[in-house]
């Protein structure tokens, strides 16, 4: 007080004296607030840790920043409820931690000034995020050409934002109150030190074995219930097929119902003959559609050995292309991956697919790998072992197809067989997931200069990558008889999400290899980062297309040109083609295909 009026007019320190007071007198009335060492004596106990709420504001500031993709409000708020309590966790941990170790903290008015310091530029960091962040989003919304926010979206933020973090945290409570409760018990038989790791290690051992025993198999259970008997609805647009060269047709194998929905579309869909014609001049046949589903046979190898009979009744292996196409969960396969290649080819194509789970692709990434790795690997074995059997000049070219999980089961494929003596004609992997080995390993050796988001490897002799604005002809050197491309998008986090990015800033986001579908102000924080992209993900496939996990068919028809290498063709005709197929009615069947081949 007495410096405050020695002070000269305009003197600096006369100002700072006030300024540190107020700073202490904030930093004294948060500490009320403060338990010990920032335990709650009580699960629902209102006392929280100071440090902990200081480094929740600065990750949920940080949680404000844009990812990949544009979020709705309610995944915005469960992204900064999550950064919250992860900030919270982390300051508390890391107090408890000091305290623990015996270190000393600062004292009286000037700890108190530190404390009402960083309270302030926590603060700051979280209005100033707050006040960017409709900003921020809608700089994504116009680069995927989406109407802008507004600000009304903000309660809702809010209120999601506190009911995830007070939840995660009465959680956390409750694991700490257990832990304590096991150690008072063996405190009793025990040392003290022994009962804590003693107890410690049993909390762990029983919420992993309730987590993974009971509550991921009851989730999955209970998704398998949920899911399954939407399967069997048969909707208004996908009636049984007229033609022959179509399962669940006339003399098929396979009973229609027994398809799934998904199944029952794509059979029923695709090009007509007079589509073809009328883009090709003439001359089309009608494709090939073969589809096995999870009720068409009991086991993996058993529906391979269907769909093998199925090409042979149909007639594919008298075509010219064979696609053995490996679904998503639900048994989906992509009308802009698999109708570009039948025009392309005038319908003298066959494709086949076989459907191994019921649930959506978000949850049979988690569930379903092995399902979709031994049906892949089933029907390839079936599939190949004779195909090679025919006389090389008359068998059709073989490729594989794979969009999301099923990328993932091609990958199975080609790395699990040896095709030296009998090799493919190449494959197409859509969106590979972030799962895929091969596809880690490709990005990781990639050559020197290459981008992450859209790598070269091995000087393109065999692998490739495109993406919606870029093809594989941007890498240069000549391309070998197998010809194999991964088309990805850099703004799709199917393909990018990664443990990782929990502590180590993705290579993908360096200035000079990210992707032009991804923001320029898409930054990395510790945690948060992970945390955005881990809930961008079940928005992937709800953004325009040529976005996040949407892949367009006229990005899949270049691929598919690039890897077949189709005669007749020319700019023009391939221009005509890609407006055709960007504009088709989206749903399957609209009608049932009745032409004969």
């Amino acid at each position: 007080m007495t410096l405050q009026t020695r002070a000269r007019p305009g003197d600096r320190r006369g100002r700072a004296v006030p300024l540190v007071a107020r700073l202490a007198a904030t930093g004294a009335r948060l500490q009320r607030f403060e338990p010990p060492l920032g335990a709650p004596s009580r699960i629902t106990d209102a006392r929280f840790s100071g440090p902990g709420l200081l480094l929740g504001a600065v990750f949920t500031a940080a949680s404000l920043a844009p990812s990949l993709l544009p979020r709705p409000s309610v995944v915005q708020g469960a992204i900064s409820g999550v950064s919250l309590f992860l900030g919270y966790a982390a300051g508390t941990t890391l107090s408890a931690l000091r305290a623990y170790l015996g270190i000393p903290r600062l004292r009286g008015r000037l700890h108190e000034a530190v404390v009402g310091a960083a309270a302030a530029v926590a603060v700051a960091a979280l209005v100033l995020a707050a006040w960017k962040q409709v900003g921020w989003q809608n700089d994504i919304r116009i680069l995927y050409g989406m109407p802008p926010i507004g600000p009304d979206g903000w309660p809702l933020v809010a209120a999601v934002t506190v009911l995830a973090a007070v939840g995660l945290l009465l959680v956390t409570r409750t694991v700490a109150w257990a832990f304590l409760a096991v150690r008072r018990r063996l405190n009793r038989r025990m040392p003290r030190r022994v009962s804590a790791l003693l107890g410690g290690t049993l909390v762990v051992v029983g919420l992993w074995a309730a987590f993974t025993g009971v509550l991921v198999n009851a989730f999955f259970a209970g998704a398998n219930a949920l899911f399954a008997p939407s399967d069997q609805v048969v909707s208004s647009g996908s009636r049984a097929p007229t033609a022959p060269v179509r399962s669940g047709g006339p003399g098929s194998l396979v009973d229609f119902a027994d398809l799934g929905a998904e199944g029952r579309g794509f059979v029923s869909g695709g090009p007509s003959i007079d589509a073809i014609n009328a883009v090709t001049g003439g001359g089309a046949r009608l494709p090939v559609r073969v589809y096995v589903g999870l009720r068409s046979a009991e086991t993996a190898e058993e529906r391979a050995q269907l769909v093998l009979r199925e090409l042979q009744r149909t007639g594919a292996f008298e075509r010219k292309v064979l696609v053995l196409a490996t679904t998503t969960g639900t048994g989906y396969l992509d009308r802009n991956g698999t109708d570009p290649l039948e025009y392309l080819w005038n319908g003298d194509t066959a494709i086949a697919g076989v459907q191994y789970s019921y649930l959506p692709s978000w949850i049979s990434l988690l569930a379903d790998q092995d399902s979709a790795r031994e049906t892949s690997q089933a029907v390839f074995s079936a599939v190949h072992r004779y195909w090679s059997t025919l006389p090389e000049e008359s068998r059709p070219r073989l490729y594989l197809y794979g969009l999301s999980l099923g990328a993932y089961g091609v990958e199975s494929i080609l790395g699990s067989f040896n095709l030296i003596n009998e090799p493919i004609d190449g494959a197409l992997l859509v969106g590979p997931p972030f799962v895929s080995p091969v596809h880690a390993q490709l990005v990781a050796e990639r050559d020197a200069g290459s981008p992450a988001s859209l790598p070269v490897y091995g000087g393109g002799r065999t692998v490739r990558f495109a993406s919606e604005t870029r093809d594989v002809d941007r890498t240069a050197g000549q391309w070998g008889p197998t010809r194999v491309v991964y088309l990805q998008h850099a703004s799709d986090p199917v393909v990018f999400f990664s443990t990782d990015l929990a502590f180590t800033p993705p290579a993908w986001l360096r200035a000079d290899q990210r992707g032009p579908d991804v923001s320029p102000r898409m930054g990395w924080f510790p945690l948060v980062t992970m945390v955005q992209v881990l809930l961008d993900l079940p928005g992937a496939g709800s953004v325009p297309m040529g976005y996040g996990h949407l892949y367009s068919a006229p990005a899949n028809l270049r691929a598919w040109v690039a890897i077949t290498r189709p005669e007749g063709w020319d700019a023009a005709g391939l221009a005509r083609l890609s407006d055709v197929v960007a504009k088709r009615p989206h749903p399957y069947g609209r009608g049932s295909v009745s032409s004969t081949s």
